[in-house]
């Protein structure tokens, strides 16, 4: 609890991954990523409630060892790839907050693909949302200028051309505008948020910069890298 405003936070784990089988169960180092994800939500004293939703139970299993709680499966209606997280929280909400009795005033999504995270960075996104009255904080990191938008280009029918046809423009990377990206390690959103305006971005949303290299997990070479950072 924060400022008197409960806490859920709710980690996302289906089981089907076409890129890596069982993804959320890949380990870093030595140990899943789903139970990472608990284990360092465990450690945030905002937190009221630490759910994982998911359709498997390994997963279950992996997030309870590592100190979150699996009251619920995910509906199977809810665990296709074309899913969005709106839909997600909002069951994952509605779900607890129903068997709990209680209302829930801030949501914390905490994918366990970005298993770089720690405790500051979740603290830090939720003090931003209550101190600063966003109504949503995404974490996001700094683009390399070397993957900016402006640089970007697309190939139709064997044809090069511009992502973006300002790109023609560009000689210098001084001219470029910095731009981020999601990382993937906190969302952090009101209720009202989730279920009424049905999103994970708020008209008010804050931007938490995150300095460092930080990996969102989708291939085994992913994997190997992260694990390489860690023993570095």
């Amino acid at each position: 609890m924060i400022n008197k405003l409960n806490v859920l936070a709710v980690i996302p784990a289906r089981g089907g991954s076409k890129g890596i089988p069982l993804k959320n169960l890949k380990k870093i180092n030595g140990v899943p990523m789903v139970q990472l994800a608990a284990q360092v939500a465990s450690s945030v004293e905002f937190i009221d409630r630490i759910v994982v939703s998911t359709d498997n139970e390994e997963i279950a299993k992996a997030a309870i060892e590592g100190g979150a709680d699996a009251p619920f499966r995910r509906p199977e209606i809810l665990s296709g790839d074309r899913i969005s997280d709106t839909q997600v929280l909002a069951h994952a909400l509605q779900e607890v907050e129903r068997q709990d009795n209680k209302i829930y005033d801030i949501v914390v999504m905490l994918q366990p693909t970005s298993p770089l995270r720690t405790k500051q960075h979740i603290e830090d996104s939720i003090e931003m949302l209550v101190n600063y009255s966003y109504d949503s904080v995404w974490t996001v990191s700094e683009t390399d200028s070397k993957c900016h938008p402006l640089k970007q280009l697309t190939i139709k029918n064997k044809a090069l051309n511009y992502y973006d046809n300002q790109g023609k423009d560009i000689i210098a990377r001084q001219q470029l505008e910095t731009v981020y990206h999601r990382n993937g390690i906190a969302y952090v959103l009101k209720r009202d948020v989730i279920l009424n305006s049905k999103t994970i971005k708020g008209s008010n949303c804050g931007a938490l910069i995150c300095h460092g290299d930080f990996i969102s997990i989708d291939t085994e070479k992913d994997i190997e890298l992260t694990n390489y950072f860690l023993k570095k």
